[in-house]
């Protein structure tokens, strides 16, 4: 229950520093992509707990990537769910190659704080 309370709170966390980087102008776009992989890890941990931290890093990345390279898909419907604020911070909108890095960058650095968290 104690690393489920953690991962809920790391989440609310993310999600609040995340949205506050988009009104801030000196920080970079690519940050929000970082925290939002980072907050899909504390997600995806919250709930499959019982799994190996190191499964959902991977899984993490691989739905971050894959939602990123789904922004080069034009269906008129997911187009028009993106240009929704729902639709846009989950799905963004159009592909960046630096965003690969950003998740990349993100899911690394809130393994590292997880694994920390579970040792102690």
């Amino acid at each position: 229950m104690k690393q489920r309370l953690f991962y809920l709170i790391a989440i609310i966390v993310l999600i609040v520093i995340g949205l506050s980087s988009r009104k801030i102008s000196f920080i970079p776009a690519e940050t929000g992509d970082g925290l939002w992989a980072m907050a899909l890890l504390c997600f995806l941990r919250f709930i499959f707990i019982k799994n190996k931290l190191e499964n959902i890093a991977i899984i993490t990345l691989a739905i971050s990537f894959a939602v990123e390279f789904s922004q080069l898909i034009r269906w008129e419907w997911l187009t028009a769910f993106r240009s929704t604020f729902i639709g846009h911070m989950l799905l963004g909108q159009g592909f960046v190659w630096w965003d690969l890095l950003a998740y990349t960058i993100g899911v690394a650095v809130m393994y590292l704080v997880a694994k920390a968290y579970e040792r102690r």
